[in-house]
């Protein structure tokens, strides 16, 4: 698939390419409605090829939706790879294999579970080799357009979830950035790890193609995912894309990733993501904005973070409180080292879980006070966006978090952008968004934390995690004790 047939695609970006040499085009994709628009409109406009690569793929109604868009893609005559790891596959045997039966649609999983089910027992009898995991999204059309960043497929990510919506971020790009993405992805789908799926022995009945036609259409005809769909199809960048009136942000674009052999634990310093980020990235000399739902920095992370800071680095993070984690013991692994970073004078923010509007017995106090402050989400929230700018000039986009499961365990994807615009949009976040919709963490003169809450013009401080129990709290603290960062 080296020569790529000149399609659709190429015929709208060949003038904008020719205006913009060795430059890559990248629009940001903030909003979870926008971010599920843009890979059913890549889904239904590609032509030859699409090349599929996820962690996490859920049988819900997006996940659903984006199958049968595949799908519909593959009776056209496009050729659909999709590349999935095994760790989240529990439950989609039956539709996967019913895809696979389609002549244009090729299935491969990364690192897979031998024992189909139970498989839990996968991890008591292999733990090493199933506890590595392929973390990286790519979602590439004609080769010619790409869309990665930390998004996921699921409900969660795309605000189609009644009680749970990801703040995430991720981005359409053209241009060079997507041959090198075209080569990350030749590279896990010819791995050794990367198996056939019709090479995994099971015993699940295939779903036909028919009946996930029928699922599609049956959640399409549902009132509640109805008013979401047409909420998607009504985007501007839907129109937008059309009418190829997206306005990208023109700049030097370099993917990092790891390479394959980190799974086997083979791959030597350069083929991991970590060290070819810090070469793209250098060394920060003014400030640093990072965003990172799983920041676990460990102690010689702690070291550097604080040692930067002690160089007149202005740093600043931004990451899940406890009571909006999704990994609890994640959390742990991270506030340890709180009150470390906070003494170099490191500000770290923690993101709010429960929106104030969902709060019943507060709502009619508080709606004109805290209005917009729903946007993370109907009910409750979460971070998911891993990101981060450096001295108002680069920003790192991707599926690296911040923690030594990422550096050590999971194979990772993500892309250095050099770009003022988009490093001001992350630190104007910082100054006028951020404070609206986290805890600002502190440390007082008894060396005790403290989380300030910003309501308006009010300031709401508190002395132990808000928004948890008591026993939340004390889990949180013992699992803080134990030796098990390595695997966070």
């Amino acid at each position: 698939m080296t020569d790529v047939p000149q399609g659709r695609f190429a015929e709208v970006l060949e003038p904008l390419l020719a205006q913009h040499p060795q430059h890559s085009g990248v629009l940001p994709l903030i909003n979870a409605r926008e971010a599920f628009a843009a890979r059913v409109v890549l889904a239904r406009q590609a032509q030859f090829s699409l090349d599929v690569q996820y962690y996490i793929w859920r049988n819900d109604r997006t996940g659903t939706l984006l199958f049968e868009a595949l799908h519909e893609a593959a009776d056209r005559g496009v050729k659909v790879r999709l590349l999935l790891d095994d760790h989240n596959t529990a439950g989609l045997d039956a539709i996967l294999i019913g895809l696979q039966s389609h002549p244009n649609i090729d299935i491969r999983l990364y690192n897979p579970l031998r024992l189909r089910r139970p498989r839990f027992i996968n991890y008591l009898v292999d733990f090493m080799r199933v506890n590595r995991r392929m973390h990286n999204k790519a979602f590439i059309a004609d080769q010619q357009v790409l869309i990665s960043g930390g998004r996921n497929i699921g409900d969660e990510y795309f605000a189609a979830h009644d009680d749970l919506v990801f703040a995430d971020l991720d981005a359409l790009m053209v241009g060079p950035v997507v041959a090198e993405a075209n080569e990350q992805f030749a590279a896990y789908w010819g791995s050794a790890l990367a198996v056939p799926l019709a090479k995994l022995f099971t015993l699940t009945k295939p779903q036909s193609l028919a009946k996930l036609e029928r699922r599609a259409s049956v959640i399409e005809s549902d009132p509640q995912a109805k008013k979401y769909i047409d909420a998607v199809r009504n985007m501007p960048f839907v129109q937008n894309f059309i009418a190829r009136q997206i306005e990208f942000v023109w700049a030097q674009v370099h993917l990092v990733a790891d390479d394959p052999k980190k799974t086997l634990g083979l791959a030597n310093q350069k083929q991991h993501l970590a060290y070819q980020l810090q070469q793209a990235i250098g060394s920060p000399q003014q400030c640093v904005r990072l965003v990172s739902p799983y920041f676990v920095p460990t102690a010689e992370g702690t070291r550097q973070l604080c040692q930067l800071a002690q160089q007149g680095v202005a740093i600043t993070i931004l990451t899940n409180s406890l009571e909006a984690t999704d990994v609890a013991v994640v959390h742990a692994g991270y506030a340890k080292w709180r009150k470390t970073l906070l003494r170099a004078g490191i500000e770290i923010y923690e993101v709010q879980k429960v929106s104030p509007l969902a709060r019943k017995q507060e709502r009619k106090l508080r709606r004109q006070r805290l209005k917009g402050k729903a946007r993370f989400g109907g009910s409750a929230s979460s971070l998911h966006a891993k990101t981060f700018s450096v001295d108002q000039q680069r920003i790192f986009l991707g599926s690296f978090n911040f923690d030594p499961r990422s550096l050590q365990l999971n194979t990772e994807l993500g892309f250095v952008i050099h770009s003022e615009a988009l490093a001001a949009q992350i630190d104007q976040a910082f100054i006028n968004t951020v404070p609206n919709y986290a805890y600002r963490v502190g440390i007082d003169h008894n060396d005790n934390l403290y989380w300030e809450e910003r309501l308006g013009p009010r300031v709401t401080r508190y002395t132990s995690e808000p928004g948890v129990s008591w026993w939340r709290r004390l889990g949180m603290r013992t699992l803080a004790k134990l030796p098990i960062d390595w695997l966070l």
